[in-house]
């Protein structure tokens, strides 16, 4: 296992060698604990398709505001779509970054009784991006594939049956992608480009360009740089997973900063979550394990962390989202807690 300024870099390649596969499962278990963030290569997505990925995504933010409101989150209930700079907020505030959310091609939902179910819908896809659906969709197939090798790698890591985590994402995971843009600042700005945080599911994969502004929270309380690392994503994990594992799987405190004056950043995460109805039962740690267990509620109060994914899911989008919350979701405002 390598270093990168404190944060571990793991060739998932090793873990389909059988002379190999142990000593990543190790490492894997070990990055998870202590640090909650990992740069992963030898992950087997064409580089070719990563940079298809980035260039349909400057394609679409290059396109006048008029054009990109044409498919504007707020027009879908399932929060899907494009997001001008200024209309996500985190932790309050507002985020200084545009983007466009995607999904899980799905008919929409009216189940009333489970309010969780309006987030199944189709997308908005772009049509002034021809590319931008087809390229976007083997994205997401590639990288559910690459979601459930190092799922099964985290459940090895714990010395429990694989299935016990493969139950959450089957038969399909609510896995999303984000692409974004932050816009270079001015002279004298110091935008916030997402605010503190953890992810709120299970694996978050992020392909970031070379501009830099990532940043993790250590134990001390200081945030350390995860610069760009060719040829990597990086890897963090999220809420759910830190509750089923009592802990000793850490969702990281994280940020990112705005770009440099006069510089712009594109990023493109992947999500991959657990099935909206899937409630994540505790793992059974083994003694040797147990003992180093932190404990996985969340230690804000107005932040509780929900067992049910599309609880948790939906408490976070109504919060990040206002006016979609507004004007969809009225009748659900009152019950969240984010």
């Amino acid at each position: 296992m390598d270093e990168h300024p404190a944060v571990p870099i793991l060739d998932i390649s090793e873990y389909h060698d059988p002379a190999t596969k142990d000593r990543f499962v190790e490492a894997l278990r070990n990055a998870c604990h202590h640090v909650g963030f990992l740069y992963l290569t030898g992950h087997g997505v064409d580089h070719r398709l990563n940079t298809a990925v980035t260039d349909v995504s400057r394609d679409f933010f290059a396109k006048p505001a008029s054009v990109k409101r044409e498919i504007a989150m707020v027009n879908s209930p399932h929060f899907r779509g494009y997001t001008p700079v200024g209309g996500e907020m985190t932790g309050g505030r507002a985020d200084v970054r545009e983007e466009i959310d995607l999904g899980p091609e799905r008919p929409a939902s009216h189940d009333t009784d489970r309010p969780w179910r309006r987030l199944q819908g189709p997308n908005q896809w772009p049509t002034s991006v021809p590319d931008f659906e087809p390229i976007m969709t083997r994205w997401a197939q590639d990288m559910d594939r690459l979601g459930r090798t190092l799922l099964d790698a985290l459940a090895e890591g714990l010395e429990i049956d694989s299935d016990h985590f493969r139950n959450w994402v089957t038969p399909d995971p609510e896995a999303t992608i984000k692409a974004i843009r932050y816009p270079a600042p001015v002279e004298g700005q110091k935008p916030q480009g997402v605010g503190t945080h953890r992810d709120f599911g299970l694996l978050t994969f992020v392909l970031q360009d070379a501009v830099g502004g990532l940043q993790v929270e250590r134990a001390d309380g200081d945030y350390i740089d995860v610069p760009h690392l060719p040829g990597s994503f990086v890897v963090n994990l999220g809420e759910m997973l830190q509750v089923a594992t009592h802990g000793y799987y850490k969702a990281t405190v994280h940020r990112v900063v705005s770009p440099p004056v006069g510089v712009e950043r594109f990023s493109t995460i992947y999500f991959f979550n657990p099935r909206l109805d899937a409630t994540l039962n505790p793992v059974d740690l083994p003694e040797h394990l147990a003992t180093g267990a932190r404990g996985g509620a969340s230690d804000d109060p107005n932040n509780p962390i929900l067992d049910t994914y599309g609880d948790n899911i939906l408490k976070v989008r109504l919060r990040a989202h206002p006016d979609v919350a507004e004007l969809h979701h009225a009748d659900l405002l009152h019950t969240t807690t984010r």
